[in-house]
């Protein structure tokens, strides 16, 4: 205990960190699936080069912790834990190469104490892998650009590749790249250095199972990540609720004091560039350039667009950096305090579930809804079961269920990868099944009253049965609509 407490006094920074990952930790246990985490399991379960929405890093880190330590909640909870927690170790070893080594602790300590930290330790995102990736990548373009270590161009160009493999906007590390030498003096010159063009080849080479994925299946993946948001951008309507909405998302998981620090060493590098014409040092426009075209570039397409709160993320392992080369002691201590009562906050959530979420994005009743479901089956036997709300509550019946739960194809609706998984839904004709649809506003305990609309057509009947109510501590906090539906007809 002596020892402990001597070094908690000698190293208070680590302290704070392990204080932090171990608060993490402790809620793991405690929480249950979300949809999302379901449904890059389901990914992991299908293995592809790719898939429809995303590329499949997050569902092979899925597969891997889940075949090693068996397939519960928990597992997939501490692989998004354990590679979360080496993204940590990957940023500070990033810092210590810009920062004092009493700067490098004050910029852990404000990356560790982020929600978004907690929300990819809990939660199964791309973005899992994708700031691992981003983080590796810096730091192997640093040492290839500012140490001259020529294999770490090699290593850069694996760990872009891996990281585009893990999200799309991964592409941004090579425009960051590309950017940095365009306007840096000194170091332009690289721009014909072969170890460069090798680099960029390489990791072209590692995302190649991606791009075949694509070519077999008519570019599908990037069609949807591409031409239907450019279509939305280029409508140019403006929507304040957009611009606040990402306001607000960008507060929560950087906390204010972060925040605006952010804003502030943007304006002012952005202003000092544009008015005087000049660029900060090497190593801080490095940094910048792999913090301006995705916090930045993001943050002017809100005003038009609705920009997910994830897809700054990348941005935040530079900017944390350059924030720490300004923050003082007092500001960081505020951080710290807003972090440790939102955290508090959030594990009161988690552990009482205090506040009703009107949303399927929960981590609540979905395997009281799969018990409940199989309940079900035995009063209609030989039924299937299929939902109809994007992937959320297929993929989560499909994780706790020992049988296949079909998407919103079953009634000619596109459903994301559930559509390349290569089912043959003629096999199903003349069949049973069982529709369930969430209702997300939960008012009461009624039936629905009315037949959904879509299933008309695929059934000779349709019967709604008893809704299904999920309790937790004895209260009612979600329901189910359920609906019978004889002999099933495949529409080709």
């Amino acid at each position: 205990m002596t020892k402990l407490k001597s070094l908690i006094q000698k190293h208070p920074a680590l302290a704070i960190v392990l204080g932090f990952q171990l608060f993490r930790l402790f809620l793991l246990p405690f929480m249950g699936l979300m949809p999302q985490d379901a449904y890059y399991h389901f990914y992991g379960e299908h293995l592809a080069l790719s898939y429809f929405d995303h590329p499949g890093m997050i569902g092979y880190l899925l597969r891997g912790f889940t075949e090693v330590f068996g397939k519960t909640v928990f597992v997939v909870k501490l692989a998004d834990f354990v590679v979360t927690t080496l993204t940590l170790i990957s940023f500070y070893k990033l810092a210590t190469v810009f920062l004092s080594k009493q700067k490098a602790k004050n910029a852990l300590v404000l990356m560790s104490s982020t929600l978004f930290i907690s929300i990819l330790s809990f939660n199964s995102t791309p973005d899992v892998p994708l700031l691992l990736f981003w983080s590796l990548s810096v730091l192997s373009l640093y040492k290839a650009i500012f140490e001259s270590k020529k294999y770490h161009w090699i290593l850069a160009g694996i760990a872009m590749g891996l990281a585009f493999d893990s999200k799309y906007t991964a592409l941004l590390l090579q425009i960051g790249l590309l950017s940095f030498l365009g306007f840096s003096n000194r170091y332009r010159k690289l721009l014909i250095s072969p170890w460069l063009w090798l680099s960029i080849f390489i990791s072209a080479l590692v995302t190649f199972p991606v791009w075949w994925w694509n070519y077999q299946n008519d570019f599908a993946s990037f069609a949807f990540q591409s031409s239907n948001r450019t279509g939305d951008i280029s409508k140019f309507k403006l929507t304040p609720d957009y611009f606040f909405g990402a306001l607000g998302h960008q507060l929560v998981l950087l906390l204010p004091v972060l925040f605006a620090v952010f804003v502030t060493f943007t304006f002012k590098f952005i202003k000092r560039a544009l008015l005087k014409f000049k660029l900060p040092s090497s190593k801080t426009l490095f940094l910048l350039a792999f913090f301006i075209p995705t916090f930045v570039g993001f943050f002017a397409l809100t005003p038009i667009y609705w920009v997910k709160l994830n897809w700054m993320m990348p941005s935040y392992i530079t900017g944390v950096i350059i924030a720490a080369l300004f923050i003082s002691k007092k500001w960081i201590k505020i951080q710290l305090i807003t972090s440790v009562v939102f955290h508090v906050l959030i594990a009161l959530q988690i552990l009482f579930y205090l506040v009703p979420i009107k949303s399927d994005d929960t981590w609540v009743g979905w395997e009281e809804l799969a018990e409940a479901t199989e309940n079900l089956q035995k009063q209609y036997p030989d039924t299937f079961v299929f939902s109809n709300d994007s992937y959320k509550t297929s993929a989560a019946l499909n994780f706790f269920m020992d049988q296949k739960v079909y998407a919103q194809n079953i009634i000619g609706i596109h459903a994301l990868q559930f559509d390349y998984i290569g089912d043959d839904l003629s096999v199903l004709n003349n069949k049973n099944a069982l529709f369930i649809d969430s209702d997300k506003r939960f008012k009461n305990n009624a039936p629905n009253g009315s037949i959904p609309t879509e299933l008309k057509g695929y059934f000779e009947t349709i019967t709604e049965l008893k809704p299904i109510i999920i309790k937790l501590q004895n209260k009612e906090v979600r329901k189910f609509w359920v609906y019978y539906c004889v002999n099933y007809q495949h529409k080709k």
